[in-house]
């Protein structure tokens, strides 16, 4: 026996609003706790207005956003399924002879839905906004501005700074120990665009204060080129800067991200963070489908035993360990203990796996 079109699409709309309105009230809170979070970072900077507090951290909402969808996809399951059931509506259907698996059909076709346009479309935008964020807390709050980037051309490294612009083109790189770059180009600008000078070098090694060059061309503008076998050239820059830029994978686009990862690993720095990223995005939909699931766990302990205390403690719990499950396995990935597939695949499955074999005792033990 199968649900009617229009019971499944009841049960879809009811769980839809009940998902949407616990994103938007995470969402706000979260809005509030960057917000002022912001404004103490930037509490000693008088050129920073509240309209720039309000944009950044506007722009930095969907990233934030995006880690508690989840959350919201169990809270607006199990709000929806407790609701149903409180009026009686699950038990009547129930009563019709559907089983469990039929009224989550909806909810469950729904959810993946969801994380279909959160990871095609969603996902872009917010990378697309987090990107703006970064530079605009580096203007404002960092009070310089650097942007690595690796396309198929090789590696680009923006510096940005009172006395102008640098920028930093290799075809190569490593990040073993420090950060050396293979066949370097060096543009410099001043701070009205204009071009200074152009520096060729075989390697170009990150020292603290500069970039040490070795077999150096410089050729400044409008005068013939010099050879150095070794030069300097100044630089803000420390090696956890340049890994932090080069390691956020939120700042990339889904539909970038396996052009990025292919670049990256030829340019010869590691993309295993990337990797990780990009299994994590791909399980999304089925980790939202995984969500639905544990909410019937507790849904139907409450149609059955009563006590919404339990489902609070039990909602309350079992967030608190698949974030914790979560944290755990992409900690193992990042370190290279377990294979990306596995760090980023491994809560979603381990997590259906339990959520499936609760549900099929309460149906059926």
């Amino acid at each position: 026996m199968f649900a009617s079109w229009t019971l499944s699409r009841y049960i879809g709309r009811q769980f839809f609003f009940a998902f949407l309105a616990a994103f938007l009230v995470f969402l706000a809170i979260v809005f509030l706790a960057d917000f002022v979070e912001l404004l103490r970072r930037t509490a000693n900077r008088e050129e920073v207005t509240l309209a720039n507090v309000v944009t950044m951290t506007l722009l930095r909402l969907p990233n934030l956003g995006s880690q508690l969808l989840p959350f919201a996809v169990l809270i607006g399951a199990m709000a929806s399924l407790l609701r149903l059931s409180r009026t009686s509506e699950l038990v009547v259907t129930r009563a019709a002879g559907l089983s469990v698996w039929q009224f989550l059909a909806p909810a469950l076709a729904v959810a993946f839905l969801v994380g279909i346009f959160t990871v095609t479309i969603y996902n872009p935008v917010s990378a697309t906004l987090i990107t703006r964020f970064e530079q605009l807390e580096a203007r404002y709050i960092k009070g310089r501005a650097s942007l690595l980037s690796v396309a198929e051309t090789g590696l680009w490294l923006q510096e940005a700074t009172d006395e102008g612009k640098t920028v930093v083109h290799a075809l190569r790189g490593s990040q073993t120990g420090k950060i050396e770059l293979r066949e370097v180009m060096i543009f410099q600008f001043a701070q009205d665009d204009t071009f200074l000078s152009r520096i060729d070098a075989e390697e170009a090694v990150l020292e603290p204060g500069h970039w040490q060059l070795k077999d150096a061309q410089v050729t400044p503008a409008n005068s013939p080129g010099k050879f150095f076998e070794t030069y300097q050239v100044p630089t803000f820059l420390e090696m956890s800067q340049v890994q932090e830029s080069f390691m956020d994978p939120s700042t990339i686009s889904f539909w970038d991200l396996p052009k990025f990862i292919a670049a990256a690993d030829k340019a010869g720095f590691s993309v295993l963070p990337h990797r990780i990223h990009w299994h994590s995005l791909i399980s999304t939909p089925f980790l939202l489908c995984t969500m639905v699931v544990v909410a019937a766990i507790f849904s139907l302990r409450i149609s059955r035993l009563g006590g919404l205390g339990q489902l609070v403690l039990g909602a309350i719990f079992s967030g608190f360990v698949f974030f914790f499950f979560t944290r755990l396995s992409l900690a193992l990935g990042s370190s290279g203990i377990i294979p990306p597939f596995l760090a980023a695949w491994a809560p979603a499955v381990f997590t259906a796996f339990v959520g499936l074999a609760v549900l099929f005792h309460l149906e059926d033990g």
